[in-house]
């Protein structure tokens, strides 16, 4: 764990890591400035053989060039610990730093697996089942056919591993349905995803039909998917308000919503992306979290459960082997 990334670092990340160690049977490093981390512990009550405390002496800041910064900054709590994946002491790495740094980190210290041309950045979005996998989020603003059809195998994989879908049904997002829609790239995607074999490919999705849709893995570039992810999470935050807003506006509004507190709470509990804790960088030869710059330590916990679960499950492997028949 990355003690000193995020806008809440180190405390929100110290007291993820403590929840994690009492909720999952996982032992936690915590990287960085060891003189603060230590005090921060001293105030709470933790499993002390459960995590230990790494001194880094170096902070990957955001303003920084990730590239660089990644290059020369070999003491930083990032790069120490995308280096402890690399070297099989730790078997996954969760920061909430910058998101260039990490995406830098991953692909010159971890590595892509052999077969993948360019890693995706992975989340889960709410739908009508357990949510579908959304993938690129923004790791790869322009794509080429081959990426899409690639990141729908590697989605595929975190659906059945995950998500526990025997057949995940994957799609393409698109301005239609029709399989002559789109730009040259999306065409020339589709034409590929349609045949390979080794995933279940469904056609074209459009984005109007995501949330109501029962499609389990959906490929995109990243610099689509990133604004589907930040329009839907801007458009949450908006109803969940004005909600809020219309609830507290008069007496029996309010006697209204006492009496809907309950099913509030769960809609806004599936919607929180809080839940998810952070997303996955898939494709790279190691398990890479990266956890929201503003997480809280609920977030961070979570973001730890999902390192976990993807590490019990073993799909980095799984995706080796499909890459390799590729």
């Amino acid at each position: 764990m990355d003690a000193m990334g995020g806008d809440n670092a180190p405390e929100s990340n110290i007291l993820g890591a403590v929840a994690a160690v009492k909720e999952l049977d996982v032992e936690i490093f915590l990287l960085g400035n060891k003189e603060i981390i230590e005090k921060k512990l001293d105030e709470i009550k933790y499993s002390k053989d459960k995590i230990k405390v790494i001194q880094c002496n170096e902070v990957i800041e955001n303003e920084e060039t990730p590239v660089k910064a990644v290059r020369t900054k070999r003491d930083s709590s990032l790069v120490v610990g995308l280096n402890m994946v690399k070297d099989r002491q730790a078997d996954a790495f969760v920061s909430a730093g910058s998101t260039g740094a990490i995406l830098a980190g991953g692909l010159f210290i971890l590595g892509r697996i052999k077969g993948i041309d360019r890693p995706a950045l992975t989340g889960v979005f709410p739908t009508k089942g357990k949510g579908s996998v959304l993938l690129d989020i923004g790791a790869n603003a322009d794509c080429k056919p081959k990426n899409l059809d690639q990141f729908g195998l590697m989605g595929s994989i975190y659906s059945k591993s995950i998500l526990s879908v025997e057949n995940p049904k994957v799609a393409l997002v698109n301005i239609g349905s029709e399989a002559e829609k789109g730009s040259d790239l999306y065409k020339a995607a589709h034409e590929l995803m349609k045949n390979n074999e080794n995933y279940n490919f469904v056609g074209n999705i459009e984005a109007r039909d995501i949330p109501d849709s029962e499609i389990d893995v959906i490929v995109c570039d990243g610099f689509t998917g990133n604004i589907i992810l930040k329009t839907t999470e801007g458009v949450v935050s908006k109803m969940m308000g004005l909600i809020k807003s219309a609830i507290l506006s008069d007496i029996q509004s309010k006697i209204a919503g006492l009496l809907l507190k309950k099913s509030l709470k769960n809609i806004k509990s599936s919607l929180d992306s809080e839940e998810q804790g952070g997303v996955l960088l898939l494709g790279i030869n190691g398990i890479l979290i990266k956890a929201h710059g503003s997480s809280s330590s609920k977030a961070i916990k979570n973001a730890i459960k999902q390192a976990k679960k993807f590490h019990d499950s073993q799909a980095v492997d799984k995706i080796i082997d499909y890459a390799q028949k590729m």
